[in-house]
């Protein structure tokens, strides 16, 4: 009996929080259209007239702030367009990565089963389009292995073969 109306009590109240969620969030606010953002504008009869306050700082009239401000987006990505050429490799690996911003760059070698086998480069890069060649000189057996370019937190894994 108590495991029934254990059950039934959480089907009710989580089905009251979402109706009170709706309410709250969607009550009084407006979609309206700016390019391609959608920005909500509370309309006369909103119920969160007073809801949130931001404490800004002062603004003084014609002066031109010179400061930029940097606003991430979900879909942008620090680490872009890696490649790693030729494949099967036999004697040089040329890698091409294209950094949005200035970072720290690893790139690693590793194994089939994820040893590290040589670092081959560890060092800040600048942003825009990089290309990089390391010469093999047979440090390098023959079988599978990966290349992994790390940026920041992002990391890129691509599978080459040696000959």
């Amino acid at each position: 009996m108590r495991l029934i109306y254990t059950y039934r009590s959480s089907w009710i109240i989580l089905i009251v929080l979402a109706v009170t969620v709706n309410i709250a969030l969607a009550g009084g606010y407006a979609s309206r259209h700016v390019d391609t953002i959608h920005k909500l504008t509370p309309t006369k009869s909103s119920y969160l007239r007073n809801g949130l306050h931001l404490s800004l700082p002062p603004l003084r009239p014609a002066v031109v702030s010179v400061q930029k401000v940097n606003v991430a987006r979900a879909d942008d990505r620090l680490l872009n367009d890696v490649q790693v050429f030729p494949n099967p490799i036999t004697d040089q690996i040329n890698i091409k990565y294209t950094l949005s911003r200035n970072a720290i760059v690893t790139v690693k070698v590793m194994d089939v089963l994820g040893n590290d086998v040589i670092t081959l480069i560890s060092q800040r890069i600048s942003s825009g389009e990089q290309n990089f060649s390391y010469p093999l000189n047979n440090r390098l057996q023959r079988g599978f292995y990966f290349i992994r370019v790390v940026a920041g937190t992002e990391s890129v894994i691509k599978r080459i073969s040696v000959l």
